[in-house]
Protein backbone atom coordinates (compact mmCIF):
# COMPACT_ATOMS: atom_id res chain seq x y z
CA UNK A 1 0.00 0.00 0.00
CA UNK A 2 2.96 2.37 0.45
CA UNK A 3 3.25 2.98 -3.29
CA UNK A 4 -0.42 3.94 -3.48
CA UNK A 5 -0.09 6.32 -0.55
CA UNK A 6 2.96 7.87 -2.20
CA UNK A 7 1.12 8.48 -5.46
CA UNK A 8 -1.88 9.95 -3.67
CA UNK A 9 0.41 12.37 -1.87
CA UNK A 10 2.31 13.15 -5.06
CA UNK A 11 -0.91 14.10 -6.81
CA UNK A 12 -1.91 16.37 -3.95
CA UNK A 13 -4.42 13.84 -2.68
CA UNK A 14 -2.80 13.56 0.74
CA UNK A 15 -6.03 13.33 2.68
CA UNK A 16 -6.23 10.65 5.33
CA UNK A 17 -7.84 7.41 4.09
CA UNK A 18 -8.32 4.20 6.08
CA UNK A 19 -6.12 1.48 4.60
CA UNK A 20 -9.09 -0.37 3.14
CA UNK A 21 -10.16 2.72 1.15
CA UNK A 22 -6.78 3.66 -0.32
CA UNK A 23 -6.93 1.08 -3.10
CA UNK A 24 -10.58 1.87 -3.81
CA UNK A 25 -9.86 5.62 -4.08
CA UNK A 26 -6.83 4.94 -6.26
CA UNK A 27 -8.91 2.85 -8.65
CA UNK A 28 -11.65 5.51 -8.81
CA UNK A 29 -9.03 8.12 -9.74
CA UNK A 30 -7.22 6.03 -12.32
CA UNK A 31 -9.83 3.47 -13.49
CA UNK A 32 -7.32 0.67 -13.04
CA UNK A 33 -8.52 -2.65 -14.40
CA UNK A 34 -8.40 -5.94 -12.49
CA UNK A 35 -7.84 -8.81 -14.89
CA UNK A 36 -8.95 -12.17 -13.49
CA UNK A 37 -9.40 -14.13 -16.73
CA UNK A 38 -5.89 -15.53 -17.13
CA UNK A 39 -7.16 -18.99 -18.05
CA UNK A 40 -8.42 -17.39 -21.27
CA UNK A 41 -5.13 -15.61 -21.93
CA UNK A 42 -2.44 -13.83 -19.97
CA UNK A 43 -0.59 -10.58 -20.57
CA UNK A 44 2.85 -10.83 -22.16
CA UNK A 45 5.67 -10.55 -19.64
CA UNK A 46 7.95 -7.58 -20.45
CA UNK A 47 10.92 -9.95 -20.48
CA UNK A 48 9.17 -12.04 -23.13
CA UNK A 49 8.41 -8.97 -25.21
CA UNK A 50 12.03 -7.86 -24.96
CA UNK A 51 13.21 -11.26 -26.22
CA UNK A 52 10.75 -11.07 -29.12
CA UNK A 53 11.79 -7.55 -30.05
CA UNK A 54 15.42 -8.64 -30.12
CA UNK A 55 14.48 -10.83 -33.09
CA UNK A 56 13.85 -7.69 -35.10
CA UNK A 57 17.61 -7.21 -35.25
CA UNK A 58 17.73 -10.31 -37.45
CA UNK A 59 15.67 -8.49 -40.12
CA UNK A 60 14.95 -11.27 -42.62
CA UNK A 61 14.19 -14.09 -40.22
CA UNK A 62 13.17 -17.21 -42.12
CA UNK A 63 14.70 -19.98 -40.05
CA UNK A 64 14.69 -22.28 -43.09
CA UNK A 65 17.00 -20.01 -45.09
CA UNK A 66 20.61 -21.12 -45.56
CA UNK A 67 22.19 -17.65 -45.33
CA UNK A 68 23.60 -16.13 -42.15
CA UNK A 69 20.37 -14.42 -41.08
CA UNK A 70 18.41 -17.64 -41.57
CA UNK A 71 20.96 -19.62 -39.57
CA UNK A 72 20.77 -17.05 -36.76
CA UNK A 73 16.98 -17.35 -36.70
CA UNK A 74 17.22 -21.15 -36.72
CA UNK A 75 19.55 -21.04 -33.72
CA UNK A 76 17.01 -18.90 -31.84
CA UNK A 77 14.27 -21.41 -32.65
CA UNK A 78 16.41 -24.32 -31.48
CA UNK A 79 17.29 -22.55 -28.24
CA UNK A 80 13.57 -22.13 -27.47
CA UNK A 81 12.95 -25.75 -28.39
CA UNK A 82 15.59 -26.88 -25.91
CA UNK A 83 14.10 -24.75 -23.12
CA UNK A 84 10.60 -26.16 -23.62
CA UNK A 85 11.92 -29.71 -23.88
CA UNK A 86 13.82 -29.30 -20.62
CA UNK A 87 10.66 -28.08 -18.88
CA UNK A 88 8.83 -31.36 -19.64
CA UNK A 89 11.89 -33.65 -19.59
CA UNK A 90 11.77 -34.54 -23.28
CA UNK A 91 14.36 -34.45 -26.03
CA UNK A 92 14.50 -31.21 -28.10
CA UNK A 93 13.79 -33.06 -31.35
CA UNK A 94 10.52 -34.30 -29.81
CA UNK A 95 9.11 -30.74 -29.66
CA UNK A 96 7.10 -29.62 -32.71
CA UNK A 97 6.11 -25.95 -32.90
CA UNK A 98 2.50 -25.14 -33.88
CA UNK A 99 0.17 -22.13 -33.85
CA UNK A 100 -1.26 -23.03 -30.43
CA UNK A 101 -3.14 -25.57 -28.36
CA UNK A 102 -6.02 -25.99 -30.79
CA UNK A 103 -3.71 -26.92 -33.65
CA UNK A 104 -1.66 -29.20 -31.40
CA UNK A 105 -4.79 -31.06 -30.28
CA UNK A 106 -6.05 -31.39 -33.86
CA UNK A 107 -2.67 -32.62 -35.06
CA UNK A 108 -2.49 -35.24 -32.31
CA UNK A 109 -5.98 -36.66 -32.61
CA UNK A 110 -6.36 -36.57 -36.38
CA UNK A 111 -2.71 -37.42 -36.96
CA UNK A 112 -2.78 -40.49 -34.73
CA UNK A 113 -6.16 -41.56 -36.08
CA UNK A 114 -5.17 -41.49 -39.74
CA UNK A 115 -1.68 -42.89 -39.25
CA UNK A 116 -2.88 -45.86 -37.16
CA UNK A 117 -6.35 -46.70 -38.50
CA UNK A 118 -5.13 -49.98 -39.95
CA UNK A 119 -4.45 -51.05 -36.36
CA UNK A 120 -7.76 -49.80 -34.96
CA UNK A 121 -10.28 -46.96 -35.02
CA UNK A 122 -11.13 -46.57 -31.33
CA UNK A 123 -10.21 -43.45 -29.33
CA UNK A 124 -10.84 -42.82 -25.64
CA UNK A 125 -11.21 -39.35 -24.13
CA UNK A 126 -13.24 -37.71 -21.35
CA UNK A 127 -16.40 -35.62 -21.12
CA UNK A 128 -14.51 -32.56 -19.88
CA UNK A 129 -11.88 -32.06 -22.56
CA UNK A 130 -11.16 -28.71 -24.18
CA UNK A 131 -13.48 -27.91 -27.07
CA UNK A 132 -10.66 -28.47 -29.59
CA UNK A 133 -10.53 -32.11 -28.46
CA UNK A 134 -14.31 -32.51 -28.19
CA UNK A 135 -15.01 -31.08 -31.65
CA UNK A 136 -12.15 -33.01 -33.27
CA UNK A 137 -13.33 -36.33 -31.87
CA UNK A 138 -16.91 -35.54 -32.94
CA UNK A 139 -15.59 -34.93 -36.46
CA UNK A 140 -13.63 -38.19 -36.42
CA UNK A 141 -16.78 -40.02 -35.37
CA UNK A 142 -18.36 -38.85 -38.63
CA UNK A 143 -15.36 -40.35 -40.45
CA UNK A 144 -16.11 -43.78 -39.01
CA UNK A 145 -14.02 -43.76 -35.84
CA UNK A 146 -15.41 -45.00 -32.54
CA UNK A 147 -15.09 -42.53 -29.67
CA UNK A 148 -15.55 -43.36 -25.98
CA UNK A 149 -16.22 -40.37 -23.72
CA UNK A 150 -15.40 -41.32 -20.14
CA UNK A 151 -17.42 -39.85 -17.26
CA UNK A 152 -15.85 -37.91 -14.39
CA UNK A 153 -16.72 -37.71 -10.71
CA UNK A 154 -18.19 -34.69 -8.89
CA UNK A 155 -14.79 -32.97 -8.77
CA UNK A 156 -13.92 -33.65 -12.39
CA UNK A 157 -11.54 -36.58 -11.95
CA UNK A 158 -11.24 -39.32 -14.56
CA UNK A 159 -10.93 -42.78 -12.99
CA UNK A 160 -7.84 -44.70 -14.17
CA UNK A 161 -9.91 -47.87 -13.71
CA UNK A 162 -12.46 -46.54 -16.21
CA UNK A 163 -9.65 -45.91 -18.67
CA UNK A 164 -8.37 -49.45 -18.26
CA UNK A 165 -11.83 -50.96 -18.71
CA UNK A 166 -12.47 -48.91 -21.85
CA UNK A 167 -9.27 -49.99 -23.65
CA UNK A 168 -9.78 -52.77 -26.17
CA UNK A 169 -7.85 -54.34 -29.03
CA UNK A 170 -8.93 -51.62 -31.48
CA UNK A 171 -7.93 -48.71 -29.19
CA UNK A 172 -5.19 -46.54 -30.70
CA UNK A 173 -5.27 -43.43 -28.49
CA UNK A 174 -6.24 -42.22 -25.03
CA UNK A 175 -6.47 -38.43 -24.69
CA UNK A 176 -7.07 -37.04 -21.20
CA UNK A 177 -6.59 -33.37 -20.35
CA UNK A 178 -3.89 -32.74 -17.73
CA UNK A 179 -5.67 -29.87 -15.95
CA UNK A 180 -9.17 -28.77 -16.84
CA UNK A 181 -9.48 -25.25 -18.22
CA UNK A 182 -12.78 -24.51 -16.43
CA UNK A 183 -12.57 -26.15 -13.00
CA UNK A 184 -8.81 -26.66 -12.62
CA UNK A 185 -8.89 -30.39 -11.83
CA UNK A 186 -5.43 -31.95 -12.22
CA UNK A 187 -5.99 -35.44 -13.58
CA UNK A 188 -4.05 -38.57 -12.46
CA UNK A 189 -2.04 -38.79 -15.67
CA UNK A 190 0.74 -40.79 -13.99
CA UNK A 191 -1.63 -43.69 -13.37
CA UNK A 192 -3.36 -43.34 -16.73
CA UNK A 193 -0.01 -43.20 -18.52
CA UNK A 194 1.16 -46.38 -16.83
CA UNK A 195 -2.03 -48.17 -17.92
CA UNK A 196 -1.69 -47.00 -21.53
CA UNK A 197 1.96 -48.05 -21.61
CA UNK A 198 1.12 -51.53 -20.35
CA UNK A 199 -1.64 -51.83 -22.97
CA UNK A 200 0.57 -50.42 -25.74
CA UNK A 201 -1.87 -47.61 -26.50
CA UNK A 202 -0.72 -44.07 -27.31
CA UNK A 203 -1.38 -41.59 -24.49
CA UNK A 204 -1.89 -37.86 -25.10
CA UNK A 205 -2.60 -35.07 -22.65
CA UNK A 206 -3.60 -31.47 -23.26
CA UNK A 207 -1.33 -29.51 -20.90
CA UNK A 208 -2.10 -26.01 -22.13
CA UNK A 209 -3.33 -24.90 -18.70
CA UNK A 210 -0.86 -26.88 -16.60
CA UNK A 211 2.43 -26.23 -18.42
CA UNK A 212 4.90 -24.62 -15.95
CA UNK A 213 2.16 -24.62 -13.26
CA UNK A 214 2.52 -28.20 -12.10
CA UNK A 215 5.10 -30.92 -12.56
CA UNK A 216 5.34 -32.53 -15.99
CA UNK A 217 7.73 -35.35 -16.83
CA UNK A 218 6.76 -37.02 -20.07
CA UNK A 219 9.08 -39.95 -19.40
CA UNK A 220 8.02 -40.85 -15.86
CA UNK A 221 4.36 -40.13 -16.69
CA UNK A 222 4.51 -42.39 -19.77
CA UNK A 223 3.27 -39.71 -22.15
CA UNK A 224 3.57 -40.21 -25.89
CA UNK A 225 2.13 -36.84 -26.88
CA UNK A 226 1.40 -33.56 -25.10
CA UNK A 227 -0.10 -30.23 -26.24
CA UNK A 228 1.33 -26.92 -25.00
CA UNK A 229 0.84 -23.25 -25.71
CA UNK A 230 2.45 -19.91 -24.88
CA UNK A 231 -0.26 -17.37 -24.18
CA UNK A 232 -1.46 -18.99 -20.94
CA UNK A 233 1.99 -18.45 -19.37
CA UNK A 234 2.62 -14.76 -20.25
CA UNK A 235 3.89 -15.62 -23.70
CA UNK A 236 2.60 -14.50 -27.12
CA UNK A 237 -0.60 -15.66 -28.79
CA UNK A 238 -0.43 -17.72 -31.96
CA UNK A 239 2.32 -20.13 -30.93
CA UNK A 240 2.23 -23.52 -29.26
CA UNK A 241 3.99 -26.84 -29.29
CA UNK A 242 3.36 -30.54 -29.46
CA UNK A 243 5.54 -33.13 -27.79
CA UNK A 244 5.75 -36.26 -29.95
CA UNK A 245 7.77 -39.11 -28.47
CA UNK A 246 10.37 -40.52 -30.80
CA UNK A 247 8.88 -43.47 -32.68
CA UNK A 248 5.23 -42.39 -32.47
CA UNK A 249 3.45 -42.86 -35.79
CA UNK A 250 1.55 -39.67 -36.66
CA UNK A 251 0.25 -38.19 -39.91
CA UNK A 252 0.84 -34.43 -40.51
CA UNK A 253 -2.09 -32.11 -41.15
CA UNK A 254 -0.08 -29.53 -43.08
CA UNK A 255 2.09 -30.44 -46.05
CA UNK A 256 4.62 -28.18 -47.68
CA UNK A 257 8.24 -27.35 -46.99
CA UNK A 258 8.73 -30.13 -44.45
CA UNK A 259 9.55 -27.95 -41.45
CA UNK A 260 9.38 -29.41 -37.92
CA UNK A 261 10.52 -32.84 -38.98
CA UNK A 262 7.87 -32.96 -41.68
CA UNK A 263 5.06 -32.87 -39.09
CA UNK A 264 4.20 -29.19 -39.38
CA UNK A 265 5.14 -27.45 -42.62
CA UNK A 266 5.16 -23.66 -42.78
CA UNK A 267 7.55 -20.77 -42.15
CA UNK A 268 8.56 -20.62 -38.50
CA UNK A 269 7.01 -17.91 -36.33
CA UNK A 270 10.47 -17.01 -35.05
CA UNK A 271 9.44 -14.13 -32.80
CA UNK A 272 6.59 -16.15 -31.29
CA UNK A 273 8.76 -19.22 -30.73
CA UNK A 274 11.47 -17.13 -29.07
CA UNK A 275 8.80 -15.56 -26.85
CA UNK A 276 7.42 -18.99 -25.97
CA UNK A 277 10.87 -20.18 -24.97
CA UNK A 278 11.46 -17.11 -22.83
CA UNK A 279 8.06 -17.48 -21.11
CA UNK A 280 8.92 -21.08 -20.19
CA UNK A 281 12.39 -20.09 -19.07
CA UNK A 282 11.26 -17.42 -16.60
CA UNK A 283 8.44 -19.45 -15.03
CA UNK A 284 9.25 -19.92 -11.36
CA UNK A 285 8.11 -22.28 -8.61
CA UNK A 286 7.57 -19.21 -6.43
CA UNK A 287 4.85 -18.02 -8.81
CA UNK A 288 2.98 -21.31 -8.36
CA UNK A 289 3.19 -21.13 -4.57
CA UNK A 290 2.05 -17.53 -4.46
CA UNK A 291 -0.88 -18.04 -6.84
CA UNK A 292 -2.03 -21.07 -4.84
CA UNK A 293 -1.97 -19.00 -1.65
CA UNK A 294 -3.96 -16.21 -3.31
CA UNK A 295 -6.41 -18.76 -4.74
CA UNK A 296 -7.07 -20.25 -1.32
CA UNK A 297 -7.31 -16.80 0.29
CA UNK A 298 -9.93 -15.70 -2.23
CA UNK A 299 -12.01 -18.87 -1.89
CA UNK A 300 -11.94 -18.66 1.92
CA UNK A 301 -12.77 -14.98 1.99
CA UNK A 302 -15.59 -15.04 -0.50
CA UNK A 303 -17.25 -18.05 1.14
CA UNK A 304 -17.00 -16.38 4.54
CA UNK A 305 -18.37 -13.07 3.26
CA UNK A 306 -21.12 -14.35 0.97
CA UNK A 307 -23.55 -17.15 1.75
CA UNK A 308 -24.49 -19.74 -0.86
CA UNK A 309 -21.17 -19.85 -2.73
CA UNK A 310 -19.96 -23.29 -3.82
CA UNK A 311 -16.60 -24.24 -5.27
CA UNK A 312 -16.70 -26.26 -8.50
CA UNK A 313 -13.88 -28.77 -8.74
CA UNK A 314 -11.49 -30.01 -6.05
CA UNK A 315 -9.86 -28.04 -3.24
CA UNK A 316 -6.66 -30.02 -3.66
CA UNK A 317 -5.13 -31.36 -6.88
CA UNK A 318 -6.29 -28.12 -8.45
CA UNK A 319 -4.48 -25.65 -10.68
CA UNK A 320 -2.77 -22.95 -8.62
CA UNK A 321 -4.56 -20.12 -10.43
CA UNK A 322 -8.05 -21.54 -10.98
CA UNK A 323 -11.23 -20.63 -9.05
CA UNK A 324 -14.68 -21.67 -10.30
CA UNK A 325 -17.62 -20.65 -8.12
CA UNK A 326 -21.39 -20.95 -8.07
CA UNK A 327 -23.33 -18.02 -6.61
CA UNK A 328 -26.72 -19.37 -5.60
CA UNK A 329 -29.66 -17.52 -7.18
CA UNK A 330 -27.38 -15.23 -9.21
CA UNK A 331 -26.89 -15.61 -12.95
CA UNK A 332 -23.20 -15.98 -13.74
CA UNK A 333 -23.34 -14.01 -17.00
CA UNK A 334 -25.10 -11.13 -15.25
CA UNK A 335 -22.50 -11.23 -12.50
CA UNK A 336 -19.63 -11.18 -14.98
CA UNK A 337 -21.29 -8.34 -16.89
CA UNK A 338 -21.67 -6.18 -13.76
CA UNK A 339 -18.06 -6.86 -12.78
CA UNK A 340 -17.02 -5.89 -16.29
CA UNK A 341 -18.73 -2.52 -15.82
CA UNK A 342 -16.51 -2.02 -12.78
CA UNK A 343 -13.36 -2.93 -14.74
CA UNK A 344 -13.05 -6.35 -13.09
CA UNK A 345 -12.76 -9.06 -15.71
CA UNK A 346 -13.81 -12.69 -15.16
CA UNK A 347 -15.51 -15.30 -17.35
CA UNK A 348 -18.32 -17.82 -17.12
CA UNK A 349 -16.37 -20.71 -18.63
CA UNK A 350 -13.94 -21.49 -21.40
CA UNK A 351 -13.08 -18.48 -23.56
CA UNK A 352 -13.51 -20.71 -26.61
CA UNK A 353 -17.21 -21.07 -25.76
CA UNK A 354 -17.96 -17.87 -23.83
CA UNK A 355 -19.61 -16.13 -26.81
CA UNK A 356 -22.10 -18.96 -27.21
CA UNK A 357 -25.19 -19.05 -25.02
CA UNK A 358 -25.02 -22.66 -23.87
CA UNK A 359 -24.48 -24.36 -20.50
CA UNK A 360 -20.95 -25.55 -19.73
CA UNK A 361 -20.64 -29.23 -20.64
CA UNK A 362 -17.84 -29.48 -18.06
CA UNK A 363 -20.11 -28.41 -15.21
CA UNK A 364 -22.89 -30.64 -16.46
CA UNK A 365 -20.42 -33.54 -16.53
CA UNK A 366 -19.58 -33.10 -12.84
CA UNK A 367 -23.26 -33.37 -11.97
CA UNK A 368 -24.51 -29.79 -11.69
CA UNK A 369 -28.13 -29.18 -12.61
CA UNK A 370 -28.57 -26.84 -15.62
CA UNK A 371 -29.87 -24.00 -13.43
CA UNK A 372 -26.80 -24.28 -11.17
CA UNK A 373 -24.50 -24.29 -14.20
CA UNK A 374 -25.87 -20.87 -15.13
CA UNK A 375 -24.72 -19.53 -11.75
CA UNK A 376 -21.02 -20.28 -12.32
CA UNK A 377 -18.17 -17.81 -12.70
CA UNK A 378 -14.52 -18.61 -13.43
CA UNK A 379 -11.80 -16.48 -11.86
CA UNK A 380 -8.20 -17.15 -12.87
CA UNK A 381 -5.04 -15.54 -11.52
CA UNK A 382 -1.62 -14.63 -12.87
CA UNK A 383 1.83 -14.09 -11.40
CA UNK A 384 0.92 -10.39 -11.08
CA UNK A 385 -2.41 -10.77 -9.28
CA UNK A 386 -2.29 -9.12 -5.84
CA UNK A 387 -4.06 -9.68 -2.55
CA UNK A 388 -5.40 -6.13 -2.72
CA UNK A 389 -6.97 -6.77 -6.11
CA UNK A 390 -8.70 -9.91 -4.89
CA UNK A 391 -9.99 -8.24 -1.73
CA UNK A 392 -11.30 -5.37 -3.83
CA UNK A 393 -13.04 -7.87 -6.12
CA UNK A 394 -14.66 -9.56 -3.10
CA UNK A 395 -16.08 -6.23 -1.94
CA UNK A 396 -17.64 -5.61 -5.35
CA UNK A 397 -18.94 -9.17 -5.56
CA UNK A 398 -20.66 -8.85 -2.20
CA UNK A 399 -22.60 -5.78 -3.33
CA UNK A 400 -23.53 -7.26 -6.70
CA UNK A 401 -24.68 -10.57 -5.21
CA UNK A 402 -26.72 -8.84 -2.49
CA UNK A 403 -28.40 -6.62 -5.06
CA UNK A 404 -29.21 -9.56 -7.35
CA UNK A 405 -30.63 -11.52 -4.43
CA UNK A 406 -32.69 -8.52 -3.33
CA UNK A 407 -30.79 -8.12 -0.07
CA UNK A 408 -29.91 -4.72 1.36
Amino acid sequence: MESLIFVLQKEDKARSYPDGLILQHWRMMNKIEIYLDNAATSAIDPRVLEAMLSCQDMKAMNASSAHRLGVTAAKAVEKARAVIAREIHSEPQEIIFTSGGTESNNLVIKGIAFANRARGKHIITSKIEHSSVMETTKWLKKQGFEITYLPVDGEGFVSPKDVEKAIKRETILVSIIHANNEIGTIEPIDEIGAICKSKRVYFHSDACQSFTRTGINVKSQSLDLMSLNAHKIHGPKGVGALYVRNGVKIEPLLHGGGQEGGLRSGTHNTEGIVGFGKAAEIAEAGDIKRMAELRDHFIQKIQSCIKGVDLNGPRVKRLCNNINLNFKSVNGQSLARELNEKNIYVSTGSACLSTKVMPSYVLLAIGLEPERVQEAVRISLSRWTTMEELDFAVQKLMKIVQRNRGIG
